[in-house]
C-alpha cells in the first residue's frame, strides 16, 4: 500500500491525460490539511441541499437535487467554470461526491482525488497499488479499468472498494490510510467495481467476479462495521441453505459448479424497515444448456434481493428474469418511492432491472408485483402475469451447442449500468435506453484462471426491425408504470441521468453532446458538444450561492458499440477521460450579452 501526497495544483484539461510526473511525487512538505466536517449517519438519510454526500445523493438511489438555481430559463447561461483530467483511462463511470467544499473523483485503478468543488484544484491524491495478474487474466485484468462508483463517505474517511476486492478508509482530509481489509481473495478472481452503501455504521458492500473461473459457489453482499472494517454479516446470492426453494431452483447443480449472481450496482436503503435492496444479475454460464440448471428459474439470479440491513436475513426476493440464457442481466438500480400521504402511502421500489429493458414496480415492503412495462423493442418475454410470473419465449432458449439464436435486446442493448433518476417534482421516473438486438450461441469454452465462464459468443450489435434510433430517455409515471413521454435520438446514451429541481434532466450520449432536456416534455433546451462521449454519473452542488454542474467524459463500452452500428458518429481515438464543471454566468455577464 502506498500513499502519494501532493500540493495544491492547479489543472484545466480538455483532454484526457495522465497526471504530470512532478505531481505523482510525494510534496517535500505537504500543504496542511484542510479542515473537513464528519459525514454522519444523519447526514447520509438528509444530505443538505447543496452537497452530492453518496452515489445517487440519497440512499433511495434517486439521482435527484432540489437545486434549482439552474433551471429551464437559465440553463441557457451555463459555461465551463473548470475542467480535470482523469488520472487512468478504461471505461468511464465516474460518480463524483461532494462534500464539506471538496469533490471526491475515484477513477479507474483505484486512483482517489480530493479537489477543491470551486476552483478544480487538487488537495490530495491516493493510487491503491494493485497485486500484479498474469496476462492471461483477461477479464479479471479489465476490472480495475471499470471501476463505476467505488467510493462512500461516512465521518471523517472515504471508504474505498478496490479492484483486488479490499475495503480501504482513507482520511478525507489528507488521504492517509486509516484501516484497510482484504474481504475476498483476489487470486481467485473477486473484484469491487462497485462502491458500498452506507448505512448506520455500517459498509455495505456487494462484490464483482463472481462470474470468473475461480470465484465457484459464491457471489456476496456483505456488512462490515465502518470504524474497524470488521464483518458483521455476509449473504451469499447463489448458495442460500436458508432457502430450499433457492438450492432447488439450481436444478442439482452442486455450489463448487454454480456462477454469476453478481450484485454489481449498489444498492439502495429505506430507514423506514432497515431494509437494504440489491440487485443481482445473471446466473453463469449464461446457457442453460451449459450450465446444467435445467428450465426453471434460477434463484436469486436476476432478482431483487431485500436483506435486514442489521443481518442481512432475506425478506424477499422478486425473479424479473426467471432462466437467463443470453445474459441479459438484471442487476441495476432499484429506486425507492413513496406515493401518497400518511397511512395510505404507498412505499414502492421501481427499476429498469436488466437489458431486456422491462420496468418494475414492486411493493418494497412485501415484495408484491404491482406493474410492469416494456420500454424498448425485446423478443425474450412473452409475458408477465397479474402476479408478476415471468413466460419466456422458450424458442430463444438453445437446445444444442452452437445453435444461434437471434436476442432482443442484447447483451449492450436495453438498460445498461446509466442509472436512471427519478423527481419527486413529477413523480416520474427518468430511464437511459438503447435499443439494440444480437445473435446469441452456446459454446464449450474451457474455464481459465482469470477469465470468465460465459460459454457464451455474441454477434455485433444490430438494431431491432423497422427501428432507427438508439438512443431512449422514456419517463415512466411510478404509479402505474405509463409512459410520460420519451425521447428518441440516433446516438446511444452512455451516461446515467441526472434530475433537478430546476426542472431538468440531465444527461449525454456517445455523440459527445450534454443535454438538458424538460422534465415534463423530454424536449432539448439546451445542449453543448465535449470532447469525448458522456459517461458516468452528472451530478450537481452548490458553494456560495453558485450552483455547478458536473460531468464526466471519456470511452466506455456503450460508447463503442454505438459506433460500431453508427459509423457516422465516430468514438475519439483517445480515452478523454475528463470532467467538466459547469455554473452559470454572473448577472453582470448575461446581462452583457
Amino acid at each position: 500500500m502506498t500513499l502519494r501526497l501532493t500540493t495544491l495544483l492547479a489543472f484545466t484539461a480538455l483532454s484526457a491525460m495522465s497526471l504530470p510526473a512532478f505531481a505523482q511525487d510525494a510534496a517535500a512538505t505537504p500543504a496542511a490539511p484542510r479542515a473537513y466536517k464528519p459525514v454522519t449517519n444523519d447526514m447520509i438519510l438528509n444530505p443538505p441541499p447543496e452537497e452530492w454526500i453518496s452515489w445517487r445523493r440519497t440512499v433511495d438511489n434517486q439521482g435527484y437535487s432540489p437545486l434549482d438555481l439552474i433551471n429551464k430559463d437559465t440553463v441557457k447561461n451555463l459555461e465551463l467554470a473548470w475542467a480535470w483530467p482523469m488520472a487512468a483511462d478504461g471505461q468511464q463511470e465516474a460518480a463524483p461526491l461532494v462534500h464539506d467544499g471538496m469533490m471526491f473523483l475515484s477513477t479507474n485503478q483505484n486512483i482517489i482525488q480530493a479537489l477543491d468543488a470551486k476552483t478544480g484544484d487538487l488537495v490530495w491524491e491516493y493510487r491503491h497499488v494493485l497485486p500484479q495478474l498474469p496476462a492471461s487474466w483477461g477479464y479479471q485484468l479489465n476490472q480495475a479499468r471499470r471501476q463505476k462508483n467505488s467510493i462512500a463517505l461516512y465521518d471523517d474517511k472515504v471508504i474505498v472498494a478496490t479492484a483486488d476486492a479490499k475495503l480501504v478508509a482513507l482520511d478525507a482530509a489528507t488521504g492517509k490510510v486509516a484501516w484497510e481489509t482484504q474481504v475476498y481473495d483476489t487470486q481467485k478472481g473477486y473484484s469491487y467495481t462497485v462502491g458500498p452503501l452506507i448505512v448506520n455504521d455500517k459498509i455495505i458492500s456487494a462484490i464483482s467476479g463472481c462470474s470468473i473461473a475461480g470465484t465457484a459457489g459464491g457471489c456476496f453482499i456483505a456488512a462490515h462495521d465502518a470504524k474497524t472494517g470488521k464483518e458483521i454479516w455476509r449473504f451469499n446470492t447463489i448458495d442460500d441453505p436458508k432457502n430450499p426453494e433457492q438450492e432447488a431452483s439450481w436444478g442439482g447443480v452442486p455450489p463448487e459448479n454454480r456462477w454469476g449472481g453478481t450484485p454489481w450496482t449498489t444498492g439502495s436503503y429505506d430507514p423506514r424497515t432497515n431494509t437494504t435492496f440489491w440487485g443481482v444479475g445473471m446466473p453463469g454460464p449464461y446457457s442453460q444448456l451449459i450450465r446444467g440448471s435445467g428450465d426453471g428459474p434460477v434463484l436469486y439470479t436476476n432478482n431483487t434481493l431485500a436483506l435486514d440491513a442489521d443481518t442481512g436475513e432475506r425478506k424477499w426476493n422478486f425473479s424479473h428474469l426467471p432462466a437467463d440464457n443470453w445474459d441479459l442481466d438484471s442487476p441495476f438500480e432499484r429506486i425507492l418511492v413513496d406515493e401518497g400521504e400518511g397511512d395510505a402511502a404507498k412505499h414502492l421500489l421501481v427499476t429498469v432491472p436488466g437489458k431486456d429493458g422491462i420496468a418494475f414496480g414492486l411493493d418494497r415492503d412485501t415484495g408484491k408485483y404491482l406493474w410492469s412495462r416494456d420500454t424498448v423493442y425485446q423478443n425474450v418475454v412473452k409475458s408477465i402475469d397479474a402476479e408478476g410470473k415471468v413466460t419466456l419465449n422458450n424458442d430463444l432458449v438453445p437446445t444444442a451447442v452452437n445453435q444461434e439464436v437471434f436476442v432482443c435486446t442484447s447483451v449492450s442493448g436495453g438498460k445498461l449500468w446509466m442509472t436512471g433518476a427519478y423527481s419527486p417534482r413529477t413523480k416520474t421516473y427518468y430511464v437511459p435506453l438503447a435499443e439494440a438486438c444480437n445473435t446469441v450461441t452456446p459454446t464449450v469454452t474451457e474455464f481459465t484462471a482469470g477469465n470468465a465462464v460465459g460459454a457464451t459468443k455474441f454477434g455485433p450489435r444490430v438494431l431491432p426491425p423497422n427501428i432507427t434510433n438508439g438512443g431512449v430517455v422514456e419517463a415512466i409515471n411510478v404509479a402505474d408504470g405509463a409512459r410520460k413521454w420519451r425521447h428518441e435520438q440516433r446516438p446511444t446514451f452512455t451516461s446515467s441521468l441526472l434530475a433537478t429541481g430546476g426542472g431538468l434532466v440531465f444527461g449525454g450520449d456517445a455523440g459527445r453532446f450534454l443535454m438538458a432536456m424538460d422534465e415534463e416534455t423530454g424536449d432539448v433546451l439546451w445542449q453543448t458538444r465535449l470532447n469525448a462521449p458522456i459517461g458516468g454519473y452528472p451530478m450537481t452542488y452548490e458553494i456560495d450561492g453558485e450552483q455547478y454542474l458536473a460531468v464526466p467524459t471519456g470511452f466506455s463500452a456503450q460508447a463503442g458499440s454505438s459506433a460500431s452500428m453508427f459509423p457516422e458518429i465516430p468514438v475519439p481515438s483517445g480515452s478523454g477521460n475528463s470532467l467538466f464543471v459547469f455554473k452559470l454566468r454572473n448577472a453582470a455577464q448575461t446581462a452583457s450579452k
